[in-house]
């Protein structure tokens, strides 16, 4: 069975392991712990823990239990309170963390309760946040960062951190490295702010793989096209390149005019355009095909479609 690493983290990471976990194969996704917003960043801040956030969302997406069961751990008190807007898959893991002495290990033992085919890894055990160092202002925590891409020149963390040696295991088993969509700067980069990750993945024979994003982020990725994504990701890695990226065909592929605008006027978001030009300047592999839809009026990634994609590329590398 082929070894598939993801990298990534929030709705699109979840999105697209949604997608990998109904095809043979071995997944391993890589979770940064660096977020600091809402539910997670208040039992971040109480509990002294990592970002719990995340971790939750992927055991949800690679779960295989009923319903009844995913929908309580999504459930999110609407109450004024103490527990207001915390879900209870915060509130279980963060308890866990007592429990089990590190993420790591509550991450697996949740693991086996939902019945995840695969394993997941928090980055690191440690709490730690996210830096932009800026011109004679540095930008601290993810939510400050996402609104200062444009005044920062460089991301680090708050202090060096520890990555566990299973982590850079998997990176060198791996057949393929996957960059999942997500925030680029606060989601997908901060797992290469470690040198351990950066050097293992760059020393790593498996070819890296890009995900693209379907619509860009106000205040991190405005007015960026794919090959944009993919120079930033190539700066962050230094010694290798992105070989491949996985792109909605814009060409081919409309989002519905209504939708495109909705998203504009506000959210300031627009669709991230296949720009195949600048990408074969860049020296890569492009798969483009119609991977999106609409849920609840949302544009997400058709999770099937998109996983599909890779298992192909997987199953042509034999």
């Amino acid at each position: 069975m082929k070894k598939v690493v993801v990298f990534g983290g929030g709705t699109g990471l979840s999105c697209l392991l949604s997608g990998l976990k109904l095809f043979p194969v071995d997944v391993t996704t890589i979770i940064a712990v660096s977020d600091n917003g809402s539910s997670t960043g208040v039992l971040k801040e109480e509990l002294d823990i990592p970002a719990v956030g995340d971790v939750g969302k992927v055991l949800l997406a690679m779960a295989n239990v009923d319903d009844d069961f995913i929908r309580l751990l999504r459930y999110r008190f609407a109450r004024e309170g103490s527990l207001h807007n915390h879900p209870v898959r915060n509130i279980m893991l963060a308890a866990l963390v007592d429990l089990k002495g590190n993420l790591t290990e509550a991450t697996r033992y949740m693991a086996q309760i939902l019945q995840v085919r695969g394993t997941v890894l928090p980055l690191t055990e440690e709490k730690v946040e996210l830096v932009g160092r800026g011109e004679g202002h540095d930008y601290f925590g993810e939510e400050e960062v996402s609104l200062n891409i444009r005044n920062i020149r460089r991301l680090t963390y708050d202090h060096d951190i520890k990555v566990r040696s299973e982590v850079q295991e998997k990176i060198a088993e791996a057949d393929l490295i996957i960059f999942s969509p997500g925030s680029l700067y606060t989601s997908i980069l901060p797992h290469l702010l470690s040198e351990e990750v950066r050097e293992a993945v760059c020393r790593a024979k498996a070819p890296l793989m890009y995900v693209g994003n379907l619509v860009t982020q106000h205040g991190e990725t405005d007015d960026y096209t794919l090959s944009s994504h993919v120079r930033v990701l190539n700066r962050y890695l230094r010694d290798r390149t992105i070989d491949i990226v996985v792109a909605n065909d814009t060409e081919n592929a409309q989002i519905d005019p209504a939708i495109a605008r909705k998203y504009l006027d506000t959210e300031n978001k627009q669709a991230v355009r296949l720009d195949r030009e600048a990408l074969d300047q860049l020296g890569l592999e492009i798969i483009a095909d119609d991977i999106f839809c609409i849920e609840e009026g949302k544009i997400r990634h058709d999770a099937l479609k998109t996983a599909y994609l890779i298992f192909s590329y997987l199953i042509r590398q034999r």
